[in-house]
């Protein structure tokens, strides 16, 4: 079938239309489900949710769906082929838990019970992430009818994992062991969101994390600090001069090796960052906060975005009880975690810390340092194919307007299938930052949800011609 630009728009839409009652009634009947992953109580309730999506998919016209079972909560995967031998593959990650809402929380209605109102769709998951992920079985079906095809024109692969609220920690794994099924010339995340409705936006890369605790042990017991203060090593004075050591007078981190092979902002990346309509005031609020700080020669969204940190994320020692205690403490204990962003390896940060720490530890201090599961960043260059193929598919959908480019400060299992599977990563995502993810009242804007319909009827022909 061929059409002209404002013909394919048209096709698309109508086909929408016709099956938007439809498209929001299983959602709404997904939404019912409290796939809580981070609650014992609610894992039958995942694995319902993770049943009830193979079933939909395989109604939506995937001839292969099936649920994954992993050593926590069950996976999704289904497999569409196009058909063509030398189609691309392209897979599309989500997840279908969510995280634990009750109404006492503040919402306004039952949060597993979807209500309606002033065009928003309300209830846990809406946006985070089932009304993401669901919005590609409408956009397959709205990509066939414009293409009057039967198949896709990629081999389109689908992988909604049951864990992203609890952290992931068997996604790598399940990822590895079908690693042959998986494999892909462009992964397609829908687990974000937009800068705001008016200004869309494609996101390009995630930061990674790794994190630590550290434990530093003194003397053997609580001791006197009149009988003995000033004649042996404090253990909460070296936490305190560790932490202090950390960043020097430009907020930089001072572990050698550190910066070592990162990607550094191009000109343009940063022209495009400050092109954003970015109010510091309402960041600020949003924060919390009352100042912004951070790395010399970077704005706050460089250094949110693309510029790795340390953090102090708990530090204690020693008596914390009502009144004095006059001792030298026997233990003080820190806990750091450091964002990363591309060409920063977390093994290699993890050996750095490591030596630096050892390094600053005084004698008659020993020390405890151990290392939680990291994640790797990732980043997709901006004049990468499958790129483009999004913005272009995006503007589309959104009447020709001018896709921006934004990154997230966070850290997400992204990585882990750009990592295993070598294949770049395409964010995808219509969220905008008032729905609310994680908060009450969380709530999906219907006009964008059906724009990430569009999104994806249109990419999918596109991905196709780009990556051939």
């Amino acid at each position: 079938m061929s059409d002209t630009p404002d013909s394919a728009v048209q096709t698309v839409r109508t086909y929408i239309e016709q099956h938007r009652a439809a498209f929001l009634d299983d959602l709404a009947e997904w939404l019912r489900i409290p796939s809580v992953s981070a609650q014992p109580e609610h894992a039958p309730d995942v694995r319902r949710s993770a049943e009830w999506l193979v079933a939909k998919l395989a109604e939506t016209g995937f001839p292969v769906a099936e649920v994954w079972e992993t050593d926590g909560a069950p996976a999704v995967y289904a497999e569409w082929p196009s058909g063509e031998a030398d189609a691309p593959t392209v897979l599309v990650y989500g997840h279908h838990d969510v995280q634990p809402a009750a109404r006492a929380d503040g919402w306004d209605t039952d949060p597993f019970e979807p209500v309606i109102r002033d065009g928003r769709l309300h209830a846990r998951g809406a946006a985070d992430d089932k009304g993401q992920v669901f919005f590609h079985t409408l956009g397959v079906r709205a990509h066939l009818a414009l293409s009057g095809r039967t198949a896709p024109a990629v081999n389109l692969k689908l992988l909604v994992e049951g864990e992203e609220e609890s952290g992931s920690p068997h996604f790598r794994a399940l990822v590895e062991r079908h690693r042959d099924r998986l494999t892909a010339d462009a992964v397609v995340v829908s687990d974000t969101g937009m800068w705001s409705r008016d200004t869309p936006t494609v996101c390009t890369g995630m930061r990674g994390v790794a994190d630590c605790e550290i434990t530093l042990y003194g003397p053997d017991q609580d001791i006197h600090s009149g009988s003995f203060g000033g004649a042996v090593p404090n253990p909460a004075t070296v936490a305190a001069r560790l932490v202090a050591a950390l960043h020097d007078e430009d907020e930089r981190v001072t572990v050698p090796g550190f910066y070592d092979g990162i990607a550094e902002l191009t000109d343009r990346e940063r022209a495009l960052i400050a092109e954003l309509p970015f109010d510091e005031a309402s960041w600020l609020a949003s924060a919390v906060s009352y100042a912004t700080f951070g790395e010399a020669g970077y704005s706050t969204l460089e250094r949110v975005w693309a510029r790795p940190t340390a953090e102090v994320n708990g530090i204690g020692g020693g008596y914390q009880g009502p009144g004095g205690k006059t001792i030298i403490p026997a233990t003080a204990h820190l806990k750091l975690s450091f964002r990363l962003v591309a060409g920063q390896d977390p093994d290699k940060i993890e050996l750095a810390v490591r030596d630096w720490v050892a390094a600053r530890v005084p004698a008659g201090i020993r020390h405890e340092i151990t290392f939680g599961a990291a994640t790797r960043p990732c980043l997709t260059p901006l004049d990468h194919p499958a790129l483009q193929s999004v913005v272009r598919s995006m503007s589309t959908a959104f009447d020709g307007a001018r896709i921006r480019f934004t990154r997230e400060g966070g850290s997400g299992p992204a990585a882990d299938l750009q990592d295993v599977l070598e294949a770049p990563v395409l964010f995808l995502g219509i969220s905008v930052p008032s729905d609310g993810w994680h908060a009450p009242n969380e709530k999906v804007e219907l006009d964008l949800l059906l724009k990430g319909v569009e999104t994806t009827a249109h990419l999918w022909g596109d991905l196709s011609a780009a990556l051939r």
